[in-house]
């Protein structure tokens, strides 16, 4: 006798065994494959609104510091606007006193028989026009205002001996020195 054993159920039973297993495994390694692709997917999209919100905190920081910067350049040139304006009020100031100095000069400078016809100013040159009775006199007239402390050096334009051939007409320029700041300030503090 023999015995006959069949066993093409078992193996076919083993093989949907087997393939339930895969399948099973397929399917867990699928749903882990899922769930880590999400929890990934959840992590850099956290990462990335982590650094939307730094970026939009930087904008919001740099916008401020575009506004405090444009104030300060505001503040810069009202700054320098003032510190023309103080500078002009200082000019004037101190050149205010320039012309009574200028008349001053001018009377004490002023040589025996010579005499100013016309006298003009543009800004800090002054032209002469005048007579004297000798060319001696118009030279000296020109040291004198060389020697003044208002005054450069001056320079003649022009003598021309009058008709009846008395007189002498001349024409000069001169420049004018204006006192500087500190020499103003240092003559008030030594005044008493």
């Amino acid at each position: 006798m023999s015995i006959e054993i069949n066993l093409l159920p078992w193996r076919a039973a083993q093989r949907e065994t087997r393939s339930r297993r895969f399948l099973v495994g397929v399917g867990l390694a699928a749903l882990l494959g899922i769930a880590g692709g999400l929890g990934l997917t959840q992590f850099y999209q956290h990462a990335l609104d982590a650094q939307h919100q730094r970026n939009q905190y930087i904008e919001t920081r740099m916008q401020r510091l575009e506004q405090d910067i444009a104030a300060i350049r505001e503040y810069q040139t009202l700054r320098e606007r003032m510190l023309t304006q103080i500078e002009l009020i200082r000019e004037l100031q101190f050149s205010r006193p320039q012309t009574v100095r200028v008349f001053n000069q001018l009377v004490t400078s002023l040589q025996e028989g010579v005499y100013y016809d016309e006298l003009s100013r543009n800004k800090d040159q002054l032209r002469f026009a005048g007579r004297a009775d000798t060319n001696r006199q118009v030279s000296d007239q020109l040291r004198a205002i060389a020697a003044s402390e208002v005054f450069a050096i001056p320079l003649l334009s022009e003598v021309q001996a009058e008709d009846d051939g008395t007189r002498k007409r001349f024409g000069m320029s001169v420049d004018e020195i204006l006192p500087s700041a500190t020499s103003e300030q240092y003559a008030k503090e030594d005044r008493p």
